[in-house]
């Protein structure tokens, strides 16, 4: 499904907005350019991410693209392998400002109650605590991490052991139930 007319195609009609040529080179393509970020990231919760912001830069720039630069899927690969050597050079920390004998001068501790303890001492905590009991135990335990904890998605999915996308979708799915909950 990688014909070059086809995919110069897709990509004309996605630079004037067309969601189903959109849609189209999506499943034409993902499945090779998801691999190229595998190889490149080594893992694949960051080829996802880098993909989903790969797919958007081709929707925003699909009108940019023109068969005399290269290949339709040279070009797509050549965005992906961009993209992902950024993510590699992206710095993982921040470091704090150190004074002269290397001690940091910003303290970040906070010695308050956690998020947590503050939402327990509401009144709507505890109608947000029995719409939390509702909840299956995943969906519980992945709301609790991501929003109380500051997991991300990516941390989540390493951390309970599951793919990325079967966390998100229990954090969807859980949001969901709770706003039903909560709306009645």
């Amino acid at each position: 499904m990688t014909d070059p007319a086809l995919l110069t195609n897709l990509l004309a009609r996605t630079g004037r907005g067309d969601e189903e040529a959109f849609a189209e080179l999506y499943r034409c393509t993902a499945a090779k350019l998801f691999g190229v970020a595998v190889r490149t990231l080594g893992r694949r919760d960051w080829a996802e991410e880098v993909l989903q912001d790969c797919f958007v830069k081709i929707w925003q720039h699909a009108a940019e693209y023109g068969t005399e630069r290269s290949q339709p899927l040279t070009w797509l690969t050549s965005i992906v392998r961009n993209r992902c050597i950024d993510w590699l050079r992206r710095p993982r920390e921040e470091a704090l400002p150190e004074d002269e004998e290397g001690q940091p001068l910003i303290d970040l501790a906070d010695e308050g109650p956690g998020p947590l303890m503050r939402l327990l001492d509401t009144e709507e905590a505890a109608w947000l605590a029995r719409c939390m009991e509702k909840l299956v135990a995943r969906e519980r335990q992945s709301i609790a991490l991501a929003f109380f904890y500051g997991l991300s998605h990516a941390e989540l999915s390493e951390h309970l052991a599951q793919p990325l996308g079967t966390v998100k979708t229990w954090i969807r799915r859980g949001l969901e139930r709770l706003k039903d909950c909560l709306a009645v």
